[in-house]
């Protein structure tokens, strides 16, 4: 049920950000009184799944049908709305306006009052930047209900009493695991998500951490945040350290055999270097560790490997053999960071949920455009993913906080991704309509089909690119 529940939440939520987008253009297309000819969710090449539109006072539905009924066809006034079958997108066709479902040659000589290519510059522009509007404005009141729902919590980062764990590329950099932070530059970060943000996104020169009761500092060479996306790991670079504490075992796995019970406080491992031979002997390694971390290194060099587990239990040192399976695990839960070191939630009423909704939605999006300092580099170019890249932020046990978190997320990519001009997307067409304020002069409705067709095969090279990307990790992470 995990992997299905990941792609019903990336289904549902991209459902939501392509309605809500087409919404956008529909709405302000109605405003302006221009035609929309389709609303569609999904893509329908060959065929749709359903049809509806109304017209004579009646609804009128087709189903599973190539092309829609011949009378529909004396109803042009009327917006047919449709389900497709291919779940990567949908689309908003209006009248007069040349994009992915009409040609410039499609369109008539005559120019009709309802066409879009009728309006004045000013009413298209709104038409276009209707769908990011929406998005935007959707994220904002996503936020707002969650913080008046849910309000934030969080784990203070002055509570990881272990320091941190820390990755290659932070150990190369000068951090040490079990390093607490105290300044970044001088600022206190108030959480782990502030610390990671700035070491990613800002231009910060030293971090001062606290090391075996003292204060050190490092300092951040420019090239860390360019490191660390190169390196394309599944795990954060940095994380809080914590005991192993068996949360649940797992009925069937490695750790229910061996007698391992919800509690359980694993404090060493001993298990076997080399295998013995008819000249030596076996090599076995002790190793006194707590963190989480430490035992999930071992365990990964031991896969399908037997290692003898020492663990406290009521006060008693208790040791028992693990086989490991062939990823390394024994089939256990563990206990999360906020059991040790405690959470703080910020409650927020109505009124302060706005404000605070606001807010986050406008620093999800300053925080998304510096990204793009490290995606337009050749580390970040090889971190691109394709939807399987999202479906797999998605929790594996659905969870409504998460989900409407990561929609507002995605509607506030979605929103700057679209107005980047480059044609075929909603910015090249602001870009153009732009350019005819400026200079009065509007580009050929052919230069339009042109732009697009060669905006589209881009988009989908890139598509393509993102797709291979993601099979090369699932293939050989």
């Amino acid at each position: 049920m995990g992997v299905a529940t990941q792609v019903i939440g990336l289904i549902a939520s991209l459902s939501f950000l392509i309605i809500t987008h087409e919404l956008g253009h529909f709405t302000f297309a109605k405003i302006f009184k221009t035609r929309v000819d389709q609303f569609y969710l999904f893509f329908n090449p060959g065929f749709s799944l359903i049809r509806f539109k109304r017209f004579n006072g009646k609804n009128h539905f087709s189903f599973f049908s190539g092309r829609p009924p011949k009378e529909w066809e004396d109803h042009p006034e009327s917006t047919e709305w449709g389900l497709g079958w291919l779940p990567l997108g949908g689309y908003c066709a209006i009248n007069g306006m040349v994009d992915e479902t009409t040609k410039a040659s499609d369109l008539d000589d005559e120019i009709h009052d309802w066409e879009f290519r009728a309006k004045p510059a000013w009413q298209r522009f709104f038409i276009i930047i209707g769908g990011v509007l929406v998005n935007f404005l959707s994220a904002i009141i996503i936020y707002i209900a969650l913080c008046f729902n849910y309000g934030r919590e969080y784990i203070p980062l002055e509570n990881a009493k272990y320091g941190l764990e820390f990755s290659e590329e932070m150990q190369h950099a000068g951090f040490q695991n079990g390093d607490k932070i105290l300044l970044v530059n001088d600022y206190k970060p108030q959480t782990l998500s502030d610390f990671a943000n700035d070491i990613l996104l800002e231009d910060v020169k030293t971090v001062t951490v606290l090391r075996n009761d003292t204060q050190k500092v490092i300092r951040i060479p420019k090239t860390l945040p360019r490191k660390i996306v190169g390196a394309g790991t599944n795990t954060a670079f940095c994380n809080y350290r914590i005991p192993f504490v068996v949360d649940s075992v797992l009925p069937g796995n490695p750790a229910a055999k061996a007698g391992l019970q919800r509690g359980d406080s694993l404090v060493g491992v001993r298990f076997t270097l080399a295998q013995a031979t008819d000249s030596t002997e076996a090599q076995v390694k002790d190793s006194s560790v707590f963190c989480f971390f430490d035992f999930k290194r071992i365990f990964s060099d031991n896969k399908n490997k037997p290692v003898e587990i020492a663990y406290y239990r009521d006060d008693s040192l208790c040791h028992s053999t693990v086989n490991l399976d062939s990823l390394g695990n024994m089939g256990v839960s563990y206990k999360l960071p906020y059991e040790f070191f405690g959470s703080v939630t910020e409650e927020y009423g109505f009124f302060q949920s706005i404000p605070k909704g606001i807010s986050m939605g406008f620093q999800t999006l300053g925080d998304y455009v510096k990204q793009f300092k490290i995606v337009f580099t050749k580390e970040g170019s090889t971190q691109l993913g394709s939807f399987l890249t999202i479906g797999s932020i998605f929790p594996k046990v659905w969870d409504w906080e998460r989900f409407w978190n990561m929609t507002a997320l995605l509607g506030i990519i979605l929103a700057f991704m679209n107005i980047i001009p480059i044609p075929a997307l909603d910015g090249g067409y602001i870009l153009f309509i732009l350019v005819e304020m400026v200079t009065g002069r509007k580009p050929s409705d052919k230069f339009l089909g042109i732009a697009n067709t060669i905006g589209f095969i881009l988009l989908i090279l890139l598509m393509v690119y993102a797709l291979g990307l993601d099979f090369h990790r699932f293939i050989f992470k």
